[in-house]
Formats: C-alpha cells, structure tokens, sequence
C-alpha cells in the first residue's frame, strides 16, 4: 500500500491491539480481538450490530477501557493513558458541531485547545477546510450547512489536529444514499493525502469495501477473518464472512470429499476442511450462468444495475436464485430458462438437522 502525504503533515504511525477482551457483566463484548494497523492504513471494521466493532474503537481512544489486553501507538503502550493524551481524532455519526460557531471556529476549536495562536490556527483551520471542499463556506454557521456539508466539518475539525490516528464511527450512516457515496470517496482522498492512520467502523459491507485497503469482518466478539476487499469477497474463509460481505444464494448440497454437490454441478470448496454431508452452499450471483441446457428455472424479475443485470429465477423446488449476467441478456418474467454453475470454489456451512417428531 502507498499513501501520500502533505507538506508539513505527519504520516500515520502503527496501531497494536493484542489480544482485547471487554465484558460488561455477563456480555463478552470482545473475546480476544487482535489487529494490527500499518503507519497510514485505513483498515475498516465491518459486522452486525453488537459484533463488538465500536467497543474496539472506543478502547482504542481511551473512551472505555478494556477488561484485559493492551493497546499500542507507535511502539508506545497507551492502555492506561486517558482519552485525551492520545493523539487521536474522531468522527462520530452525530456531528456534534458547536452552533454558535462558524464553520472555521468548529475546525479551530482543537487548536485552541492546544494553545495554537489564533493565527496559526486560522490559517491551518482554513488548510483544511479547503481539503475538504469547504473553504468557501468557512463564515457560515453550522446550520447554514448540509449534512454532508457538516459531516465534512466534523471531518476537518478531527484533521486539524494532525492526529496520529483517526477514528471514524458509523460517520456516514446519517446521511442519505447519494451524499453517503460522495462523502465516502471524500473521506478516502482525504485520507490518502494526509496518510493518517484510520480505522473506520461500519455496518455497511458496500462502504468498508469501496474504502478500506483491509476490512475486518467481526463476529461475537472477534475477528472472522481480516483482508483485503477482493480477498473477502472472493476467498471468504467461513460461511458467516461469505454470507455477510456480498450478495449470497443459499443453496441446499452435499460435502463429499472437500467438494460440493449442488443441483448436478460439482464444486470445490473453499477454507478448511469440513466433515460430509449436508450443506448449504453458499454461491455468488455472477457465478450462476444463463446455458442452452442445464438446471431448468422460470424467470421472476431483473434489474438493470448499470454495467450488469441481475435476475432473480424460481427453481422446480421452489427456491430462488439470483443470477447476475451482462446487460446484452434480456429475460423477461415468465421465461423458462436454464443454469449453470460457474466452477469458481464456494464456501458452506453444515445444515443443522432436523429433529425427529
């Protein structure tokens, strides 16, 4: 990975969490997590509500403290040290801007925190207000702004203080799809060209990937599996990171000897080994292909998605699959059609067994 960074800044340093563990009474909100961050990496946190992502990042600002387990900026042993001797810079999903203020006084405010004189901390407010695209506005008041238009304030307000780590929490889920989309590419220029060392936390697998050099998918506590987007999305090392990153079709099949029988098709299987018998395979859209011949399905809706169409077929047995394929295939609801599995390695989980009556 390479980062660029501005005259003047400092580039991002390491980030250590070894072996955290957080428990509130009888809930283990972490068990164990371990990351490592390299000096300007955005690594992104993914999972469901109650995965234990945030609690991960607030330890790593000092705003709870950890049950056991140590955290390290820099080569230096932070977990005792207060939330404001840590150097870090946070965005939180609520803005949390000072409405009296103008937008550069916002921005300002860490500064003077610091006893950076008014001057300096005008003209480096101002430097980051125009990264940021915001520069014209810097007299307005927070209300006189968009949300996105604010949520790029919080943004430059975290930067001005030349943090040697930015914590960004669910910053993006308040806002509407199209700003949401802008404002994530933002953060990410942003980021690149300041090179600060950045851990994003996020429930949105469409975000983490389109930003993040890794993304950590998290699961009760800990961590499922940690790479980069494609290598989540291609080589997912469980059923849980392959259904949870990415569209999935859940398809009944069987484990024989490290491969999946599905449907006819014989497929490999991906991530460690697993006992044979009944499984649900997890199979994605762009792997499943229209054939002259094959597994016969009836036609129930497409979209058109842009560059792809994705199709939404009905199987003999009742089940539907998605099938995504190239704009020049047209079905239409009705069409009886037939599938072929693509023999890319899939992933799958055991299907648990139905109990006797």
């Amino acid at each position: 990975m390479t980062t660029t960074t501005q005259p003047g800044t400092r580039a991002g340093l390491a980030v250590e969490l070894t072996d955290l563990t957080r428990v509130y009474g009888s809930n283990r909100a972490l068990d164990g997590l371990t990351l490592h961050l390299e000096p300007g990496e955005l690594v992104c946190l993914l999972g469901p509500s109650g995965c234990g992502k945030t609690t991960a990042l607030r330890i790593l600002a000092g705003l709870d403290e950890a049950t056991s387990g140590t955290v390290e900026v820099g080569g230096k042993d932070l977990t005792h040290t207060p939330a404001n001797k840590r150097d870090m810079g946070m965005v939180f999903q609520a803005y949390s801007l000072f409405p009296h203020m103008t937008v550069l006084d916002n921005v300002a405010f860490g500064l003077k925190l610091r006893g950076v004189d008014k001057a300096q901390r005008s003209t480096k407010a101002g430097d980051m207000l125009d990264l940021v695209g915001l520069g014209v506005h810097k007299q307005k008041f927070a209300s006189q702004l968009s949300g996105g238009q604010q949520q790029r304030v919080a943004l430059a307000r975290a930067l001005a203080i030349e943090p040697s780590v930015l914590l960004l929490d669910e910053p993006l889920s308040a806002l509407d799809a199209k700003v949401r989309v802008q404002l994530r590419d933002e953060i990410r220029r942003v980021q690149l060209d300041v090179g600060t060392t950045t851990l994003f936390v996020t429930h949105d697998q469409e975000e983490a990937l389109a930003v993040a050099d890794r993304v950590a998918v998290m699961n009760a506590g800990n961590i499922e599996q940690i790479g980069t987007p494609e290598e989540l999305y291609t080589q997912p090392s469980s059923a849980f990171v392959a259904n949870f990153v990415g569209l999935t079709n859940r398809v009944p099949g069987e484990l024989r000897g490290g491969a999946v029988l599905v449907h006819g098709a014989t497929l490999p299987l991906l991530g460690a080994a697993q006992p044979d018998g009944q499984v649900t395979a997890l199979i994605r859209p762009e792997n499943i292909e229209f054939a002259p011949d094959g597994l016969a399905a009836t036609v129930v809706a497409s979209s058109f998605l842009g560059n792809v169409r994705r199709t939404q077929v009905r199987l003999a047995d009742d089940s539907v699959l998605s099938v995504q394929h190239d704009v020049s295939e047209h079905p239409q609801t009705g069409d009886g059609v037939f599938l072929r599995f693509k023999s890319h390695a899939i992933s799958a989980s055991p299907t648990p067994a139905i109990p006797s009556s």
